[in-house]
């Protein structure tokens, strides 16, 4: 397979694929409707599988279309933003580059994106601050902050990352010892593992965050941070509310399981905070891109 011929063909299908429409993707590519279903096709030909599919609705990516437009999208922007970098007279950013992070985002977020910037921007000193609590930027000297929940009153920009909600987590070994919850009535008869900010009455969804109702637990214990959470679930020591990202691969190995699944937290909104009012720095504009895409592959 000719990755030098395959790479245009690639760059059409992520924009297509992110628009959801070939008459879009034409549009803001500037070719034909035609020339981009051509494309596409030959897309498919030439890798064997079936990427898209057309419906009444517009088009969905198939299984496999889902897993090269994971695969695809960061060459793009990659590409563009190389593009960017030979078009601009600014020189290669240096220095020290000091992002705060909330705890637990380490492992799958932010250093594969700081691992990539750092490749694309050699010259940076990376300075990662971890907290769960608000950083001001000024104050604190940061180029950047990731933070969930509301955000304070500031003159900062927030830009969007996603949402991340809660799902009620336990070990198999405390199931079977306390037995299976059938209801959410059944909560307040359990050893509640507490952060602190989770009280007494949690906020419960249906999975589709529709259907909010109150439900008192009794917390048998409280810790800060959401590893001590993790463990003490691995130990049996209770049920937790856990992010759900965060609970995926202890889920997939059997160390914990998920209780009441119809049933989850709500919906915390996480920004990427930036002080800067006019066009970012391209390094700082590189690092959300690149944030977006890891929390997106993790979310999955």
């Amino acid at each position: 397979m000719n990755s030098v011929k395959l790479a245009p063909l690639l760059l059409i299908f992520v924009e297509v694929a992110n628009q959801r429409s070939f008459t879009k993707a034409a549009n803001k590519l500037g070719l034909s409707k035609s020339a981009i279903s051509q494309q596409i096709k030959r897309l498919e030909e030439t890798t064997g599988q079936q990427l898209l599919i057309r419906n009444t609705r517009g088009l969905v990516l198939t299984a496999v279309g889902e897993a090269l437009l994971a695969r695809s999208e960061l060459f793009s922007e990659q590409l563009n933003m190389t593009l960017i970098e030979l078009n601009s007279a600014k020189s290669q950013p240096s220095g020290s580059f000091k992002v705060s992070v909330p705890p637990f985002f380490e492992q799958h977020i932010v250093i594969p994106a700081l691992k990539q910037l750092s490749l694309e921007f050699p010259k940076l000193q990376p300075e990662v601050l971890v907290t769960g609590k608000w950083q001001d930027l000024i104050e604190h000297n940061l180029d950047a902050a990731i933070f969930g929940g509301n955000i304070k009153d500031c003159s900062y920009r927030a830009l969007s990352i996603g949402k991340v909600s809660e799902i009620l987590i336990a070990s198999p070994r405390y199931i079977t010892q306390h037995g299976t919850l059938k209801n959410v009535e059944q909560l307040i008869e359990q050893q509640f593992i507490a952060t602190p900010w989770q009280h007494d009455e949690l906020q419960l969804f249906d999975n589709n965050q529709a259907n909010k109702r109150q439900v008192k637990v009794t917390h048998h214990a409280r810790v800060n941070t959401l590893a001590t959470v993790l463990e003490m679930v691995l130990h049996d020591m209770g049920i937790a509310f856990f992010p759900e990202f965060l609970a995926q691969s202890h889920l997939a190995n059997g160390r914990i399981i998920r209780v009441l699944p119809e049933v989850r937290g709500k919906a915390w909104h996480f920004y990427f905070l930036h002080q800067y009012k006019g066009e970012k720095p391209i390094h700082v504009t590189r690092f959300y891109q690149l944030f977006r895409h890891y929390f997106a592959k993790a979310s999955l």
